[in-house]
């Protein structure tokens, strides 16, 4: 640079002031470098216009500031030559500094005598307070990323270089090394330096990462990532755990979650209190996860983690032994464990269900439509020791309000003209020694739910035009998709009823927020036809959509594609138009009640068919008639609508038992 332009450098530095009318594109790096300025005119008293040569250390310093840092320049060193294999054809060359601004480790040219005078060279101290702005002393002052691009320098003698410099922490936070690429000459816009920043960033987190793994081989940690393909090779955070949990240490993507994070107490903070789980779900992963991941729900946000287990390299006598922790743990009950997969929300469900199966507790299921709120109770009582005696379940919403009194109660004979002569015992007696399970319990009629409460608190039910009442040991699990504390507030629902049902709540999440909804396609459609797959495009749509009718609707949706398929593979022009915005075609997609499962099994085949048989033969027969009849028997004009060929509108027609009519 002339003596016109250095003039003209140490005028702006030495009236500060003048930086930001110099730097039109003011930007945060430039406040790193604008603070820097100040602390090199005020603190360090250094003088832009008496350049300092570069100073190196001498070769015992330089080994005594390798040595403090050996273990990490062993494990640093195949990051900083993969890194320079990258960016040495563009002239760049690569140092890697202490926390002290010291190069400890350099890779470029060594016969080069111009990086040697610039400071680009082993040994060189690049320190704030003595070589002034640049990239590396002020990365280790500010702790952040930055490019130090000509001008940016404080010492007139390093204008014509360009540095880019990224902090590496150690596991306690604390300021490890800085990883920086230099040039001796660049193009004059500083965005020519944004992909050497974003690209020296990438590797000072990799390096970082690497030795924090060195650093907790011993102990298990935990990897995590937002995305569920690249958690094995890139999990971005990294938490080391103790025996019971507790959170040892943390990568810098992982302590900038955990200030997130505010625990109720002071004391140290748990993984399974930060993931909401138990100890169990983190430490089955590998041993339980088809593909060795699992989703967690960061506590109280709805941050979706998906993790894996890095188990310690040598186990000693007192270190973890996580499968006999996982043997001691709770109990696996495989009614309850296949209903979901790898949701965090519903682990959590199943983990309360499972803890109150054997309890007389009423509970409470909350969910939207859809949801399997019925498949969980059954499956609540099936794990009891209720298991065998009756479940009987009344849909509140299903009956009509002049029927639904007794149908509940039952009555005695001669109550009702045309009755049973008999009378009728009632669904609560019908229960006796089982499972009463009241589906729609926000429908009730309010006059009802006072008798109800009656039956709770007696133990007793009065059938209609009865004397005596009959006693009776039934245990009442409820669910609703309604805001009972709403009805409550606005006097459709008795509080004292809410009270007497909720011992317990159970919720269930739509299927648009699980994790597992990948899990539940391909398992309900080996359930609707083994033969039949889903291509790529199709399961990317579905596990797209939205889901308003949840898990019965999904059930809907695989059995008209596996209808409308003819080549045994499912593709998203196949899917009802609501699944895809660049489809057009219609579709009839009625809704009725599933529940929810996950593995393939033998044992599983009950609670399988009840997602698909509510749905296969009634709901593709209902449709395609509907479809029929919109066209007057029109078979071509179906097949042209559905997309398919005429002889698969007839081969439904015979599996459905649908014939023409007399007068076609």
């Amino acid at each position: 640079m002339n003596n016109a332009s250095q003039r003209r450098h140490i005028d702006t530095v030495l009236s500060y002031g003048g930086y930001q009318a110099a730097n039109k594109s003011y930007s945060p790096t430039h406040e790193l470098i604008g603070r820097s300025w100040q602390r090199c005119l005020s603190e360090y008293g250094l003088d832009p216009s008496r350049p300092r040569p570069a100073r190196i250390v001498t070769h015992q310093t330089l080994r005594e500031h390798q040595d403090s840092v050996d273990e990490f320049l062993n494990v640093a060193r195949a990051g900083v030559e993969q890194l320079y294999s990258q960016i040495a054809s563009l002239g760049y060359v690569l140092l890697l500094s202490d926390h002290r601004g010291i190069m400890v480790q350099f890779l470029g040219d060594k016969h080069d005598d111009r990086l040697h005078k610039a400071g680009l060279y082993l040994g060189a101290d690049w320190s704030e307070q003595y070589a002034g702005t640049s990239a590396v002393g002020t990365c280790i002052k500010e702790g952040q990323a930055l490019t130090c691009h000509r001008v940016d320098h404080f010492d007139s003698s390093h204008i014509s270089l360009t540095c880019t410099a990224a902090p590496i922490k150690d596991p306690s936070g604390q300021l490890l090394a800085v990883l920086d690429i230099s040039s001796l000459h660049s193009s004059r816009t500083p965005e020519s330096q944004n992909f050497a920043l974003h690209l020296i960033q990438l590797h000072a987190r990799l390096i970082e990462d690497a030795y924090f793994l060195r650093r907790y081989r011993h102990s298990l940690v935990f990897k995590c990532d937002q995305s569920r393909e690249l958690v094995q090779v890139n999990g971005q955070l990294l938490f080391a755990l103790d025996e019971q949990g507790v959170i040892l240490a943390a990568n810098t993507a992982g302590r900038a979650l955990l200030t997130q994070y505010q625990p109720i107490s002071k004391e140290a903070i748990t993984l399974p209190d930060l993931l909401e789980c138990r100890w169990r779900d983190i430490l089955s992963i590998t041993y339980e996860s088809k593909d060795g991941v699992r989703a967690f729900r960061v506590a109280g946000t709805q941050q979706m983690l998906y993790g894996v287990l890095i188990e310690p390299r040598r186990k000693s006598s007192s270190q973890l032994d996580v499968s006999q922790v996982i043997s001691s743990q709770e109990e696996s009950v495989s009614a309850l464990d296949r209903l979901c997969a790898d949701d965090p929300a519903m682990r959590q469900t199943i983990s309360l269900a499972k803890r109150l199966r054997h309890r007389d507790v009423s509970l409470l299921i909350l969910g939207e439509t859809g949801t399997g709120k019925e498949v969980l109770a059954k499956a609540i009582h099936g794990t009891s020791h209720r298991a065998d005696s009756p479940f009987m379940a009344v849909n509140c919403a299903a009956i009509p309000e002049s029927l639904i009194e007794s149908e509940l109660f039952g009555y005695a004979p001669g109550t009702f003209t045309g009755g049973r002569a008999k009378g009728a015992k009632g669904l609560i007696q019908e229960a006796n020694g089982g499972t009463l399970f009241l589906d729609e319990i926000g429908d009730m009629p309010l006059h009802l739910q006072s008798r109800l409460l009656r039956v709770l608190a007696e133990g007793q039910v009065l059938p209609l035009g009865a004397s005596q009442p009959v006693d009776i040991d039934i245990r009442v699990l409820a669910a609703t998709h309604c805001n009972l504390t709403q009805l409550i507030a606005d006097g459709q629902f008795r509080e004292d009823l809410y009270y007497r049902l909720n011992g317990a709540t159970l919720k269930l999440p739509t299927l648009k927020a699980r994790a597992d909804k990948q899990y539940l396609i391909k398992l309900l459609l080996e359930r609707i036809n083994p033969a039949v797959r889903l291509r790529a495009d199709a399961m990317s749509a579905l596990l797209a959509y939205s889901w308003p009718g949840n898990i019965r609707q999904l059930v809907n949706t695989l059995t008209f594609a596996e209808a409308v398929c003819e080549t045994g593979e499912i593709t998203v022009h196949h899917l009802p138009d609501e699944c895809t915005q660049h489809r057009s075609r219609s579709a009839i997609i009625p809704l009725s009640s599933v529940g929810q499962v996950i593995h393939t099994n033998p044992e599983q085949s009950a609670v399988i068919n009840s997602y698909c048989q509510l749905e296969s033969a009634a709901v593709q027969q209902n449709d395609l008639l509907a479809l029929l009849r919109h066209h007057r028997w029109n078979i071509s004009a179906v097949a042209k609508q559905l997309g398919v060929s005429r002889p698969t509108v007839y081969r439904r027609m015979k599996k459905l038992e649908i014939c023409l009519p007399k007068d076609v």
